[in-house]
């Protein structure tokens, strides 16, 4: 009877060393550790845990405890019983489930504490006309739209009218390769639909039908989308997700269809041209792999479950010190923060590999562009040279030295940035945009500043 009420019972076999626990004698006639063979029998709100199939009672123990501390959020239905159109007069019925939603504190209501004990504050709103200061009521209030310099009013009617595209529904416009699906196309949060059976019989086998036939032949549907009553209409992506399970078998996702919103051209950000490309050079590109193969996820997958949110869960905490009436808790484990120690032990000397290689590269290419660079001021030495034979005070002008920014880098990373003269600071901070005057001091300082920011 409880089974049949959705109440599961779930055991914790304790098993001795001498003697393992045997369900038989007993609990294999009350406990159900899979899907009943009846058809008729409704199926488990859980599949079987593996704890208890090991006999392990006290991982499975440890493992409930872990469920009653962490908060289960709901699954948010954005829509119910909303018509899937897969050509004229033939739909079904479907619901949509927000799967991934930021969960964060939520202030419920205000509290005033200013009295002799808090209460709740209830928010109201007036308006009130910007010359007189009169209470305005809400029928004196018109909506208006801005044409040729005018205002157009309209009058509640008109307004819904206006956006009205018709009613709620999932419309299928046709079909495409899944491989035309760009990935920088998820812009929005994606949708899960699953079939119901409230408004259409037969909708779950004509949905198990359309999931599989899109999933053989690797097609996505093309859709109008309108999610609710006034909601503008979006193009969306029917897009035909398979059972994902987890190391144990169990089920995550169940198959369904996925509805990704596709952008408009306005959404998509054009990315400015790059006119100059610098590549790392091959040996400094091969260190740095052996850095990244080192700093793999297990499985290269990233499970958001094993990070828990920090300031959520302290929230929580906090909640529940101030409901129970216990003592405030120490701050909770910030599994987010790297572990550091893990980290070094596994790629530390490949990173300072990296390190040694990056200092060699680089002293490289100031050995390379630093002879570059005096070739260049010679040959204007001597073009100012030659310009100013017959006027002393030209000559003496073109004597002014130059040095670009690996020189003065490297001057500063050997600090010999103060050995400069002036007028060379000057120059330089003047081709950087920054003021040019005051002592050679303050010249040193503005130099040394630009460089350890």
């Amino acid at each position: 009877d409880l089974y049949d009420l959705g109440v599961l019972i779930e055991l914790f076999p304790i098993s001795r060393p001498d003697q393992e626990f045997d369900k038989r004698k007993f609990y294999d006639d009350i406990v159900y550790n899979q899907i009943s063979t009846d058809p008729e029998a409704p199926a488990p709100i859980s599949g079987p845990t593996k704890a208890s199939s090991t006999g392990d009672g006290i991982s499975l123990l440890n493992s409930l405890l872990s469920n009653i501390n962490s908060k289960a959020v709901a699954r948010r239905a954005l829509f119910s019983n909303l018509p899937l159109e897969i050509g004229p007069g033939f739909k079904i019925s479907v619901k949509g489930f927000i799967m991934f939603k930021r969960q964060e504190p939520k202030r419920s209501c205000y509290v005033y504490l200013a009295g002799e004990k808090a209460q709740i504050a209830t928010g109201v709103t007036t308006e009130l006309a910007s010359d007189t200061a009169r209470t305005v009521e809400k029928v004196e209030i018109k909506k208006a739209y801005r044409f040729g310099g005018e205002q157009i009013l309209f009058n509640p009617e008109e307004i819904s009218s206006l956006r009205n595209f018709g009613d709620p529904c999932i419309r299928i416009l046709g079909f495409k390769p899944i491989s035309m699906l760009p990935l920088w196309a998820n812009l929005k949060p994606a949708t899960f639909i699953y079939p119901s059976e409230e408004d259409y019989i037969g909708s779950t086998r004509v949905f198990a039908a359309l999931h599989a036939k899109l999933l053989s032949c690797q097609k996505m549907g093309i859709t109008w989308f309108i999610a609710r009553k006034n909601a503008a209409p979006v193009l969306a992506v029917l897009y035909p997700g398979p059972e994902t399970l987890d190391e144990n078998g169990m089920q995550i996702l169940p198959p369904g269809l996925w509805l990704i919103p596709l952008p408009y051209a306005d959404d998509i950000r054009q990315n400015p041209e790059i006119t100059t490309l610098i590549r790392a050079p091959e040996p400094l590109i091969d260190r740095m792999r052996l850095v990244i193969q080192q700093l793999q996820l297990p499985k290269a997958k990233y499970d958001p479950s094993k990070y828990p949110n920090p300031s959520l869960q302290w929230h929580y905490r906090i909640l529940q010190a101030m409901a129970l009436g216990e003592d405030l808790p120490e701050m909770p484990e910030d599994k987010t923060v790297p572990r550091y120690r893990q980290i070094d032990k596994r790629a530390g000397e490949y990173v300072l590999d990296w390190g040694r290689e990056l200092q060699a590269q680089h002293e490289a290419w100031l050995k390379e562009n630093s002879s570059s660079s005096l070739m260049s001021v010679r040959g204007k030495r001597a073009a100012a040279g030659g310009e100013g034979d017959g006027d002393g005070g030209a000559k003496k002008k073109a004597r002014v030295e130059e040095i670009d920014d690996a020189g003065m880098k490297k001057a500063f990373a050997d600090d010999k940035v103060g050995k400069l003269t002036v007028a060379v600071l000057k120059a330089w901070l003047e081709g950087k945009g920054m003021d040019g005057k005051g002592k050679k001091g303050e010249l040193v300082d503005r130099v040394t500043g630009f460089f350890e920011r």
